[in-house]
């Protein structure tokens, strides 16, 4: 099945209808979790139902202790198994070595090089083998998620890539979670709207771009770590 026939079968479909429709025609899907708010929906969603997906999540060894502990509280709670992929130490060592800790500050090549380590490599190890990666981009994110549809080919990774709540606001992202009592990672409510590692990431305000706490050094509008290129 190629993308259009997925995306007109499943045009009519709510959220929860595609993911049912995506376990029913797939045999290899894979689910990857940062845990975010975002992602805790999804996680709510698939754990309740019991769908045959996995879960995996890429520990950068630079998160925010409330990730961690987010992390456990899930599978605690939905009783189930996150996979976890790491960079490769050998090669996060060196570029430390090289350029320093805290390297991504000095430049957006040098902090695109620390995220090709700690995320991208990870990221493909993760989804070998697989046809179908879930995530939950939202195009509420980013101006450079706005154009994307509920699936699109990935050409380097070579996976359909699908996202459930691509079209969801943030209010319906809360509602879900107060309706559901859905854990969620507890720097949401200090104002953090996007969460990656700790070094990169910042507390906003109510009106700025979600994902514009990430990097907020770097004056590109567009910015992305690469594990979702446009």
């Amino acid at each position: 099945m190629n993308i259009q026939e997925l995306i007109s079968k499943t045009n009519d479909l709510n959220w929860q209808e595609k993911i049912l429709f995506v376990e029913k025609n797939f045999q290899k899907i894979i689910f990857s979790t940062s845990f975010s708010a975002e992602d805790q929906v999804l996680t709510d969603y698939i754990a309740k139902q019991k769908l045959s997906i996995k879960f995996f999540t890429i520990d950068t060894f630079r998160l925010f202790d409330e990730t961690y502990q987010t992390w456990q509280k899930t599978i605690d709670n939905y009783k189930i198994k996150i996979a976890s992929f790491n960079p490769q130490t050998n090669i996060l060592k060196k570029f430390v070595e090289s350029h320093g800790i805290n390297a991504f500050y000095r430049s957006a090549d040098l902090r695109k090089q620390c995220c090709a380590i700690r995320k991208v490599e990870p990221l493909k190890k993760a989804l070998k083998g697989y046809q179908i990666w879930i995530s939950g981009v939202r195009q509420e994110h980013s101006a450079i998620r706005a154009d994307k549809n509920f699936f699109e080919y990935d050409d380097n990774l070579q996976i359909i890539k699908f996202y459930p709540l691509l079209k969801f606001s943030e209010q319906q992202l809360w509602s879900y979670i107060t309706e559901h009592q859905v854990i969620y990672n507890k720097l949401h409510d200090l104002g953090f709207r996007s969460i990656g590692c700790n070094p990169c990431t910042r507390a906003i305000s109510k009106n700025d771009e979600p994902r514009s706490g990430r990097w907020w050094w770097e004056n590109d509008q567009h910015k992305e770590c690469g594990l979702h290129k446009s």
